[in-house]
């Protein structure tokens, strides 16, 4: 085989899942393809979306629904893009600030001693807040059309809190959040990990539920492209699948989760703290100082659970939850718009080519 391009440009976000990437670059899967990679870290998901359609990135880690909402042209000039392999699943988490937390707590103790915790305490909060005229609450996503944004908005409305009236939703990048929450700039944020770790570890926030006590093994982030690129280079693109493949099933040993953590947290990288970025590997979180959380490795996976598989059923999901709160039309052909985004041959393909099952 014959590669038609061998020096390559990904970008990635500062956090824990874009472990594939950096995990094929440090333990030399991409190598062992023949593949020269730089590794760039990126400021925010607009950095990667605009670099990649430009072609200043030849790729890069995403969010899930990302491919999606450029191919609609939600965030600019429509570009098709598409996802041939999903980098992980679950890795999220919804964290409030100690005193938001605090007064839940007082609000509605019952609904708070039980877990997971459903948001009926966060409306008796808002209820209180609005009747003494004080502001909205404020929490942050990383993009209007994130999963992130529609995990928090499905877990508000699941108790009767209208995510458009009752709160404020805005956009923050992930790295920033921890920082927000402690200034009170905002009481709460969805993001993945490690920054609700590190919220914890700092003392400003308590994470209320894991993605993972949302939906099991829910969709987070892919691998993504444009369909140009991927036209143009068909063996290169199915190298970096299969050196992709590899490294998910590296990091989801459970062996290789502490030293995953010393890797990830380099400066280069996520730059956080290694214990801080374990916790999210080695086991779950803690919900609270003092508060252990589970000891399953199933806060984030990388391979296990069909993890890197494509699953178009998860962009269906994105599209219905786009059309749920206002963001594309009724009349969008979601099948079709999946279909043309998670491109699942491709994985197979490369899957096949190294008995990964697919």
């Amino acid at each position: 085989m014959t590669l038609e391009r061998t020096a390559l440009r990904l970008g990635f976000i500062a956090l824990s899942d874009c472990a594939p990437l950096v995990v094929a670059k440090e333990k030399g899967f991409f190598e062992a393809e023949g593949l020269q990679v730089d590794l760039s870290r990126e400021v925010s998901w607009a950095n990667v979306r605009d670099k990649v359609a430009m072609g200043a990135l030849d790729g890069a880690h995403m969010l899930a629904p990302l491919p999606l909402a450029v191919n609609l042209g939600l965030s600019g000039e429509a570009v098709p893009m598409i996802a041939p392999l999903s980098l992980n699943l679950n890795g999220s988490a919804i964290t409030l600030s100690t005193a938001l937390a605090d007064a839940m707590r007082e609000a509605d103790p019952e609904a708070m001693a039980v877990r997971p915790r459903l948001a009926t305490a966060r409306r008796s909060v808002i209820a209180r807040r609005a009747a003494a005229g004080e502001p909205v609450l404020t929490f942050a996503v990383g993009v209007s059309w994130l999963g992130h944004n529609y995990e928090i908005r499905y877990w508000l409305a699941a108790a009767g809190v209208d995510p458009d009236r009752d709160v404020r939703i805005v956009v923050t990048p992930p790295a920033r959040m921890t920082a927000r929450l402690a200034q009170g700039d905002i009481d709460g944020f969805c993001v993945s990990a490690p920054w609700n770790a590190k919220a914890v570890a700092d003392g400003h926030g308590e994470i209320l539920i894991y993605a993972s006590e949302l939906w099991r093994v829910g969709p987070d982030k892919i691998f993504g492209l444009t369909e140009a690129w991927a036209e143009r280079h068909p063996e290169t693109l199915t190298a970096i699948l299969r050196a992709l493949i590899k490294a998910g099933i590296w990091s989801d040993e459970s062996a290789n989760r502490r030293e995953l953590a010393s890797i990830l947290s380099h400066p280069r990288y996520v730059d956080a703290p290694e214990g801080v970025v374990a916790q999210s590997l080695v086991g779950s979180p803690p919900y609270a100082l003092g508060e252990p959380g589970s000891d399953s490795d199933d806060y984030i996976n990388y391979h296990r659970y069909a993890a890197s598989f494509p699953w178009r059923s998860h962009a269906v999901w994105f599209l219905t939850q786009m059309m749920r709160w206002g963001q594309i039309p009724r009349a969008t052909d979601v099948a079709a718009v999946a279909a043309a985004a998670y491109r699942p041959d491709l994985y197979r393909r490369s899957a096949g080519e190294i008995g990964a099952p697919a």
